[in-house]
């Protein structure tokens, strides 16, 4: 028996339902297993380079649904799936920006690209721009790079540092100690100028409340905070040119995205699409396909 052609119609659907299959399957791999992400500027010369498109593996650190719509800012409710493993010093990790200093909930999507210096109960001091790690100084990156001639002196206070107050610059830092799932801070008066945005920050809104001599947190009068999620410090290897954890503060574990394993393609980010000729001629070829260390 001959078999009648499909109709028109039915032709439309089925190309309509192989790319619906197709826009899962796309967006599973991309929430769980594997992203690219550009690294936006130069915190990390010359270990990586502003204008990388780097391959991202976010299956070790345990995927996610969709936390937003691609290429959008508009944010969706998701599910974890299970870890392997957490962070560890020294990785170098894909993450979302927490937003300036200041700022409690950041409304844009910005992946950042950082060196993990701090894992959650570190104690981290910079010295004349060399940073200890618990008493010990930090394996320096190979790549390392120093703009500035010198150090800031130990005098100058830099308002823009983390934890206003402080009097502190990115050459001379802390010590400060990364928070820790549990970890109960004592508040006062005093050092809750220190704490406000970060606990804000978990909250993901202004709950912080300071009535005379008097601490609030969601209108309940508080002298402790139990910090509700394991944090990170990030630093750039590029340390004079580096908007990091110095500037704006800790990373909690639900932001980290993942670990980039090696570049795609490279090219300089000064070009946009409107100039594809410069763009293209702009690829530094010697970076492709080279892994992430």
């Amino acid at each position: 028996m001959t078999k009648k052609p499909q109709t028109k119609k039915k032709s439309k659907l089925h190309v309509v339902l192989e790319f619906i299959v197709m826009i899962i399957i796309v967006l599973f791999i991309k929430s769980t297993l594997l992203e690219a992400s550009l690294v936006p500027t130069s915190s990390m010369e010359n270990t990586m380079m502003a204008g990388d498109f780097l391959i991202v593996n976010k299956f070790v650190y345990g995927g996610s649904t969709p936390r937003y719509i691609p290429f959008t800012n508009v944010r969706l409710p998701y599910v974890n799936f299970p870890k392997f493993k957490d962070p560890q010093r020294y990785e170098i990790l894909v993450f979302e920006y927490p937003g300036d200093r200041d700022v409690v909930f950041n409304k844009e999507v910005i992946h950042y690209v950082k060196r993990c210096v701090g894992i959650p109960g570190d104690t981290l001091e910079i010295i004349d721009r060399v940073l200890y790690v618990n008493g010990e100084e930090f394996r320096r990156p190979p790549d390392i790079n120093y703009m500035k001639p010198r150090s800031y002196p130990k005098e100058f206070k830099d308002p823009s540092i983390f934890q206003p107050g402080k009097n502190t610059n990115s050459d001379f830092f802390g010590p400060i100690v990364v928070p820790s799932e549990g970890e109960e801070i004592e508040l006062t008066t005093e050092n809750i100028v220190f704490w406000e945005t970060f606990i804000n920050r978990e909250h993901e809104e202004d709950v912080v409340d300071i009535r005379g001599s008097q601490i609030f947190i969601n209108n309940l009068p508080s002298d402790k905070y139990t910090v509700k999620e394991d944090h990170y410090f990030m630093m750039g290897d590029n340390r004079d040119n580096s908007l990091d954890s110095r500037f704006w503060g800790f990373v909690p574990r639900e932001k980290i995205v993942g670990s980039p394993l090696m570049v795609i393609i490279s090219w300089n980010n000064n070009y946009g699409l409107s100039q594809p000729f410069k763009l293209i001629g702009s690829i530094r070829l010697e970076r492709i396909a080279k892994l992430i260390n």
